[in-house]
């Protein structure tokens, strides 16, 4: 019989794109709160939803407040081969900090998860965009990874089928939502 309670088992905190496509192997997924910092649309893009000459924006941990997002259970036996894809995929330019935080989890556990802060000295980190700004950045952001409104409107989608209040997220979504109807 296998023993679970002695299984090791690492843990990533999703905020943004993780949550609908985390792209890696994990064993399960549920709901978890990280204070210290909140989800900010915050993050100049040149490379998945952006160009160096038409940057978009993506989002990071900025300090301060908590957030709500998925916490994805990874195998002790996938953990290196998670950690490089997620290196390759999160450190393309270095603007995240990848820190070990303590999540609280649905299910009442507290639990120590990588999670991907972002370096606020970083010269991509773009601090706090009025609503406009954000707007025009997203709606002209297009990178490796296509087009920037896909990408928070996906992630705005993702966060209301979880139950997961984001004001700010929601009226910029509003907002693009009316732009792809027009």
């Amino acid at each position: 019989m296998h023993d679970l309670e002695n299984t090791v088992t690492h843990w990533v905190f999703g905020y943004g794109s993780l949550i609908w496509n985390p792209g890696f192997a994990h064993v399960s997924a549920q709901q978890g709160l990280l204070k210290g910092a909140h989800r900010s649309l915050s993050i100049v893009s040149h490379h998945h939803r952006g160009t160096v000459e038409q940057p978009g924006l993506v989002f990071g941990l900025a300090r301060g407040g908590s957030c709500r997002g998925m916490v994805f259970e990874v195998a002790d036996s996938h953990w290196a081969q998670v950690r490089a894809y997620l290196q390759q995929r999160e450190q393309v330019t270095a603007v995240y900090r990848d820190v070990m935080r303590p999540v609280r989890l649905a299910d009442g556990r507290t639990i120590s998860a990588l999670a991907f802060l972002v370096d606020e000295r970083h010269e991509q980190f773009a601090g706090r965009l009025d609503l406009d700004q954000q707007l025009a950045m997203v709606r002209a952001g297009v990178g490796l990874s296509g087009r920037n409104i896909d990408y928070v409107l996906n992630t705005a989608k993702h966060l209301s089928e979880l139950g997961i209040r984001d004001r700010q997220l929601m009226a910029l979504a509003d907002l693009l939502a009316k732009d792809e109807a027009a």
